[in-house]
């Protein structure tokens, strides 16, 4: 018998749960998100006080700034792949724990370098590196460990509340960063984001879940090839996986490239002031905190699947309305605010579900080589899609790279349109 969509709904999950109520049950995955928040909020410090740290400190060049940058996303490109298989011989408690405990230790030396006059740009780049590995072993584990503490018809909300922590702490963290350095200079305040590390391995400590991956028994040798084999087959031989990571690896590739010619567009073509631009990133986070919250809400109205590919299209379109800005000043702004509430509410939606596809939908024990694959072809795509965008806004001209790039991002959005997310109403058993 077929069954109505809402009939459907009803009989396979409960209500929308809210961020706070899947806090209050789950003790175990509060010590997680409070561990996560603590360390995301020193890192926004970082974001601010490292490359600070570089001009002003350092009298760093443009290459030396360029090198920095890159290096925080070589981990993912070089070791993106095998992190999956070597976290998934570990508990995934130890992991996070060992990676902030490593990163603490890491920025920690940064200000006591400084102090003694002994800090060099080369203790940047090994900084950055180090914890750029460290960062996606703990990342890995992390998204892998979430379904071991909430249960899997409260993995959305559960997904919905990092999202909502991090969109949060990405609005306000520059900002108290740039408090940070005015008052105590750029190196000190990196001891800040050391102290949050130390914090949350403290807190992870208290998660009473291992997070085994594998029953003891069943860990054989490591078989790189075999075991990465292994879980290239789980992520592409299941039809939702092949079609969400596709479209989020087309997504990530071509919204990079679009994100390195925004803030020149806005000053060069549009000729706006600082204080405007900034006021427009802001409120692109706030955006994403408002579609964090509305997330589980808008899931659980039209289904996973259809709130994808709304992500997708939202975030898809904010670029071509962006630059559509053109006549008097009142419909410009306008034009400007539209496009940076879609650009910042679209990643919510379609970001918390499909992290939960892969949580719900892939065998435990081959979670986190899903989640490393995922995260080597997104971030080399963005690594890839910033040199794009550069070489494009320099031959096309930075307006035509926005439309360019926008209808790259549906052409991702359409391949979700195409596949089983249209009509996928309720998540399927693996």
């Amino acid at each position: 018998m077929i069954r109505r969509k809402d009939e459907a709904r009803d009989a396979d999950e409960p209500p929308p749960e809210p961020f706070w109520a899947v806090l209050a049950h789950h003790p175990d995955f509060r010590r997680l998100f409070t561990g996560n928040s603590v360390s995301l909020l020193g890192s926004s410090v970082t974001t601010v006080a490292l490359p600070l740290t570089a001009v002003l400190h350092l009298g760093a060049s443009a290459t030396e700034m360029g090198l920095l940058g890159a290096l925080g996303l070589l981990p993912h490109l070089v070791l993106g792949l095998p992190a999956g298989v070597w976290v998934d011989r570990v508990p995934y408690r130890r992991t996070i724990v060992v990676a902030d405990a490593v990163r603490a230790l890491l920025l920690g030396a940064l200000p006591v370098l400084a102090a003694l006059g002994q800090l060099r740009i080369w203790h940047l780049y090994t900084v950055v590196t180090l914890a750029g590995i460290a960062a996606l072993f703990e990342s890995v584990a992390a998204q892998s460990f979430t379904p071991h503490l909430v249960p899997r018809e409260r993995l959305l909300a559960a997904n919905s509340t990092l999202m909502l922590s991090n969109a949060t702490v990405n609005t306000t963290g520059s900002a108290v960063g740039g408090l940070l350095v005015s008052a105590l200079t750029a190196p000190i305040a990196i001891a800040v984001d050391a102290a949050s590390f130390l914090i949350s391995a403290l807190v992870k400590t208290r998660i009473r879940a291992a997070g085994r991956p594998r029953a003891s028994g069943e860990r054989g040798p490591v078989r790189l090839r075999a075991d990465l084999a292994e879980g290239l087959r789980a992520v592409f031989a299941h039809p939702v996986m092949r079609t969400v990571i596709l479209a989020a690896t087309v997504g990530a590739f071509a919204g990079q490239a679009q994100a390195v010619v925004l803030v020149l567009y806005l000053v060069r073509d549009l000729g706006l002031p600082a204080g405007l631009i900034g006021v427009l990133v802001a409120l692109t986070g706030a955006a994403g905190v408002a579609g964090a919250l509305v997330a589980t809400r808008v899931t659980h109205r039209i289904g996973p699947g259809p709130t994808f590919i709304l992500g997708m299209l939202l975030a898809s379109v904010a670029g071509l309305v962006l630059a559509a800005a053109a006549g008097p000043f009142a419909v410009t702004l306008t034009v400007l605010v539209l496009s940076q509430v879609l650009r910042g509410s679209g990643p919510s939606l379609y970001g918390v579900n499909q992290q939960t596809f892969r949580q719900a939908l892939i065998p435990p024990e081959l979670l986190s080589r899903a989640n490393a694959i995922w995260r080597f072809l997104a971030y080399g795509g963005q690594s890839l899609g910033a040199v794009l965008g550069g070489v494009a806004g320099e031959a096309l001209g930075l307006r035509a790279t926005l439309v360019v790039t926008s209808c790259l991002m549906l052409a991702g959005t359409g391949i979700a349109l195409a596949s089983p997310l249209r009509t996928m109403r309720i998540l399927p058993d693996r």
